[in-house]
Order: structure tokens, then C-alpha cells, then sequence
């Protein structure tokens, strides 16, 4: 039988291959920006891997030594939509790092927004061979979880071991070298269109570099923006980007969800260009400066000029009330947070024992989201920020960089996957579909 994830444990080998040379590039792919740094692993951190199952280590290791970020073109929706602009762009983006960081990179890990994510709960079971749990046992117990039917056309993007049983004792996060009978796992799969996931390789690939892994901008805006705690005890991360809006959900310091909302802030600037009839250059402009989500009593009296170049005079000299480019944003924003709180309450946010939702992304940045959103889902919101990497360029260090730093986290130190662990070729689960998330209910 074909090894299925092979691909996976190439740009995997890849990757270990660009940490011995103590450099990579990290790319994030939006419907607004593409963003790209260079790190520079420090040489007693390069290649290194923590022994733990599914542990980051150190969390650092690294510094930027290169940033560029170029406006986003042929993608809408955080996919593809013409090749030859996003290849462009893709490569605009590599070289202002490169030049920065003063030389060539060969490797590049990247992040992907579209793709419509889907989140599966799997579960396996099998006897120890021995008297303690060896790595074999790990490896015969992930091929032993029941594989969804996901479809054709569809793709693992990621496949974590997350939490494991050791006979009557649950909640152990590598069981290895501890004695017992009987090991469970639950494992947490996420997939993707199988287009999207070719297109981003025909792109990166055109640019001369190799292609050394691909992650989901929701596991890694989570894994920038939620800190240690919230990992820990339960949390949700929502990047609200341009093209789509990102959910995960953190638990035991590990993504047990994920999903994506195909609205974000392009559709807020289609909406102000469509309402106050003006380009969508000047309706960015505005909504950037001028916008918000709760009017006041001074809004009213607060006027924004508004020009144009149609050769009206009347039509491009006009003013609008901020009161009024806050009726035409909030309707918009109200619904992709409102589509974020479904998604949340299908995957059993609400079983969590904390209920901590954190926001990010350039979306975040409207005046007064984090207490409209506060009251749409009825919990504790907060404005989440990106660790601070060193090297980063303040201009980079704001909510719209969540996904590219929390990128180069999982870039140097990559949690475990399936694909990480040798496992029995002939035993590859094929079976039946598991409801998304219902396990982490029962276990915790």
C-alpha cells in the first residue's frame, strides 16, 4: 500500500533540512496582504525537537532577520483566483525579505486561509505489546482511530494526536514509557480542498523555492494570540481577516477545532463602497481612519469628506456623518460574527470550562468590536496581539500579523503530527465518520 501522507513527510524532511542550515522563510497568504519573513534560528536551537508528544519547544529559538509584505493579488476568499498575479505577488513579498535580510532562502513554510476547513474528532484503541508504551504503540494506536469519510477532492492538512488514555487514567499528553494494558488516543484532523492545496504549490514553487510544509492561519493565529493559560484551560481564537474569518479552538495547549467563515473585512468595504457610492481605495481609506461599530451622540456632528475623480463636481465633494458609515459597517460585522458563533456553538464551545474568545487579525482593529462581539457571544472578549518574536519591525507586530508570527512559532517548532510517527503501512484507518469534537465532551 502507498504511504497517502508521503508529500507530508517530505516537506516534513524538508523542513528538518532548512533548520540544520539554521534558516527558513515563512509565508502567509490573504485575501488583503501577503506577508513574509525570514528567521534565524539560533545554532543550539536549530533542528532541535523537544522529546514530548506534541510539545513547542522553548516557544523561540529564533529571530526575524527579514520581513516583507506586499498588497494581496489573484486571491479572493484566501484562495486562488488567478496564478500568475498571486505568483507575483508571492515573489514580491520573498524578495523584499531576502534583500532585508541580505540573502537567499530555499525554504518556505506557508499558511493558507480558504480551503473551507473542516474539523474531525477520531478515536483509536489498541493493546500495549509490551510492559511500558513504546513508540511503536503510539504509532499502532493512531492508525487504529476511524478515519472519517471525507470525501474526494479533500486533503489532511493536519492530523494531531491530542490527548491519551493509559488504561483507567486519561489526560496524558505522551504516555510513552509508562506501564500499562490498554492505549486510547483521540486525535483531532483537519481537511482541504486538494485544489487549494495545488494551487499554493504550483504557486511557491514557480518562485524557486521548495515547499518545506503548509499550516491553517487559524492553528497558527491561535498559537500566536492566545497566551499560555488560554491554551490551556479552553479558548477560542477568531481571526477576522479580509477574504474569510478564521476559528480555532484551543484545549490542553492544543487545536481541538477548526472552521472558517467566507466573510471579512473586504465584504465591510464592499458595503461602505456600495452604500456611499465611492471607489474601493477611498472606502479602505475611511473604514481604516473613520470606522467603528457604536455610534454616539457626536458621530452625528462628525463629518468625513469623501472625493472622487468621476468629473462631478456634487458627487465628489461630499461629506457623510461617521454615524452613518457606522450604519453601513456594523450590519456586516454583526453577521460574520454572528456566522463565528454558530460555527462555535456546532463544534460545543459551550462544554469548554472556560469560555474565553480572543479576536485578531486586521478586522480586529475596528473601535469598539471587542464589546459588540462581547455581547454576540455572550462571553469574555478580548483583543488578542502577537507574541513578540524578536526582530520583528513594530510595523508587524499588530493583530494583522497574528497568522505570520503564530506561523513562525509552528514553522521552528512544529507540534507532532500523524506523519511524524512510523506508521504501519497496512493499517491505515478507513472507516467510519466520527462527529467533529463530540470526544473532547466525554474526556475533559
Amino acid at each position: 500500500m502507498i504511504d497517502p501522507y508521503a508529500s507530508q513527510r517530505a516537506m516534513r524532511q524538508l523542513r528538518s533540512a532548512a533548520m540544520q542550515r539554521s534558516v527558513i522563510a515563512v509565508l502567509d497568504i490573504g485575501t488583503y496582504k501577503i506577508a513574509a519573513l525570514v528567521l534565524k534560528l539560533d545554532p543550539e536551537q536549530a533542528g532541535a525537537r523537544h522529546p514530548g508528544i506534541g510539545n513547542m519547544a522553548g516557544q523561540a529559538g529564533f529571530r526575524v532577520i527579514g520581513a516583507g509584505t506586499t498588497r494581496s493579488r489573484g486571491v479572493r476568499f484566501g484562495e486562488v483566483s488567478a496564478m500568475a498575479e498571486t505568483e507575483g505577488a508571492i515573489r514580491t513579498a520573498l524578495q523584499a525579505a531576502q534583500k532585508m535580510a541580505q540573502m537567499r532562502v530555499d525554504h518556505v513554510v506557508v499558511s493558507l486561509s480558504g480551503g473551507n476547513l473542516r474539523s474531525y474528532g477520531l478515536a483509536g484503541e489498541v493493546e500495549v505489546e509490551g510492559d511500558t508504551v513504546a513508540e511503536n504503540d503510539i504509532a499502532r494506536v493512531m492508525a487504529a482511530a476511524e478515519m472519517p469519510d471525507f470525501g474526494t477532492g479533500r486533503e489532511v492538512l493536519h492530523a494531531q494526536p491530542i490527548n491519551f488514555a493509559l488504561d483507567h487514567r486519561t489526560g496524558l499528553s505522551d504516555p510513552r514509557g509508562q506501564t500499562g494494558q490498554r492505549l486510547a488516543c483521540d486525535m483531532h484532523l483537519v481537511t482541504v480542498d486538494t485544489s487549494l492545496i495545488h494551487n499554493i504549490c504550483n504557486c511557491v514553487k514557480r518562485c524557486d523555492v521548495e515547499l518545506s510544509g503548509i499550516m491553517s492561519s487559524a492553528y497558527a493565529a491561535g498559537m500566536s494570540a492566545l497566551v499560555e493559560d488560554e491554551q490551556e484551560l479552553g479558548a477560542a481564537c477568531v481571526d477576522l481577516g479580509a477574504g474569510t474569518s478564521s476559528v480555532s479552538v484551543f484545549m490542553k495547549k492544543h487545536m481541538i477545532y477548526a472552521d472558517t467563515v467566507r466573510m471579512g473585512g473586504a465584504h465591510v468595504t464592499s458595503d461602505i463602497a456600495k452604500g456611499l457610492r465611492i471607489d474601493h481605495g477611498m472606502a479602505e481609506r475611511i473604514k481604516t481612519v473613520h470606522g467603528g461599530v457604536q455610534a454616539t451622540s457626536m458621530d452625528d456632528r462628525e463629518m468625513i469628506a469623501l472625493s472622487g475623480d468621476s468629473g462631478d463636481w456634487d458627487k465628489d465633494r461630499r461629506t457623510v456623518s461617521r454615524a452613518e458609515l457606522i450604519g453601513i459597517m456594523r450590519p456586516r460585522i454583526e453577521e460574520i460574527l454572528e456566522d463565528v458563533r454558530a460555527r462555535l456553538e456546532s463544534a460545543g464551545f459551550n462544554h469548554l470550562p472556560s469560555q474565553q474568545v480572543v479576536l485578531t487579525g486586521g478586522g480586529a482593529q475596528v473601535p469598539g468590536i471587542d464589546g459588540l462581539a462581547g455581547r454576540i457571544f455572550g462571553q469574555q472578549v478580548r483583543l488578542g496581539r502577537p507574541v513578540r518574536v524578536r526582530g520583528l519591525p513594530q510595523a508587524a507586530s499588530g493583530p494583522a500579523f497574528a497568522g505570520t508570527v503564530g506561523l513562525s512559532l509552528l514553522a521552528t517548532h512544529p507540534q507532532d503530527e500523524w506523519w511524524d510517527f512510523d506508521l504501519p503501512v497496512e493499517s491505515y484507518p478507513a472507516r467510519s465518520l466520527k462527529r467533529a469534537v463530540k470526544w473532547f465532551r466525554d474526556n475533559w
